[in-house]
């Protein structure tokens, strides 16, 4: 079901999070370097924040606090943007970076990041994470393979296995994490055709992957077997967000047409439940 206008978002639309609010945000409404906000229940969006002069963002998240990071590919920097999204601060930035892509926040507040070479086809994983004396470090994850262009990237809900999507290859690939070494690669599933792009987990462990230019998202067990593919009305969905009341709503954009659509799933989101699902436990 389509829930926002055609044409609110550019050719560049990504990043869906929802707040514990309810609150969806967008990357790139109306222009490259903005955020679009969908509050809770409207059917059009408004703009939420500009990015620095030169800045793009490709992700959203939010951790258990309710902060906002976003990852700014074209500058090489993860922001962490004010509750009214007036203040946009740098939270990390390195020059190593190929082009931060996507992120997922463990419940500590540790920021994964893919960083994928689209020219080279290769990429990589970084972790970003506060350390003793409060500064923000990161690193590049090790791995024992070489990695392709890594894009979607998720937890599973217990944050020991990291799921990393690689398009060049159209594989999905997870992996034990120690620390900044990505441990026990498993190839989870390789897709015969179409991209993949974003994906996220469910509190069950099933994984969500949008393949872009199938206008599907694949829906994976955990042992990534394939239970089922939801037809999507656009043909081009780059990522998307659990939210709604229930954390049931999963929110796709949709490069195909700059809109946002939704469909109902069985579980909540992984990142919905941070607080706001009954049982949910803060981070030893």
């Amino acid at each position: 079901m389509q829930i926002t206008p055609a044409g609110e978002y550019t050719f560049g639309i990504e990043g869906p999070a929802v707040d514990p609010q309810g609150n969806l945000y967008v990357v790139n409404f109306g222009k490259p370097g903005t955020i679009g906000k969908l509050a809770a229940g409207a059917s059009r969006s408004e703009l939420f924040a500009v990015l620095p002069q030169g800045s793009v963002g490709n992700a959203i998240r939010f951790d258990r606090q309710g902060r906002m990071f976003v990852a700014d590919y074209k500058q090489h920097n993860i922001f962490l943007v004010s509750p009214d999204g007036k203040d946009v601060n740098t939270y990390f930035h390195s020059d190593d970076f190929n082009q931060p892509n996507d992120m997922t926040i463990a419940a500590d507040g540790t920021i994964y990041a893919s960083d994928p070479h689209w020219k080279h086809r290769d990429g990589q994983v970084w972790r970003i994470a506060k350390s003793a004396d409060g500064t923000i470090v990161g690193e590049k994850m090790t791995a024992t393979r070489k990695m392709s262009t890594t894009n979607g990237i998720d937890l599973s809900p217990d944050g020991k296995t990291l799921y990393v999507g690689e398009s060049d290859t159209r594989e999905i690939w997870s992996y034990r994490i120690d620390g900044t070494r990505l441990l026990s690669p498993r190839l989870m599933t390789r897709f015969a055709d179409f991209d993949i792009d974003g994906l996220r987990t469910d509190t069950s462990g099933d994984l969500y992957v949008a393949r872009i230019l199938k206008g599907t998202i694949a829906v994976l067990t955990p042992a990534g077997k394939l239970k089922r593919e939801i037809a999507l009305k656009a043909k081009e969905p780059t990522n998307l967000a659990f939210g709604g009341t229930d954390g049931k709503t999963v929110f796709v954009t949709q490069r195909q047409g700059g809109f946002v659509e939704a469909f109902r799933a069985d579980h909540p989101g992984r990142e919905f439940c941070f607080a706001t699902c009954a049982g949910a436990k803060e981070p030893k």
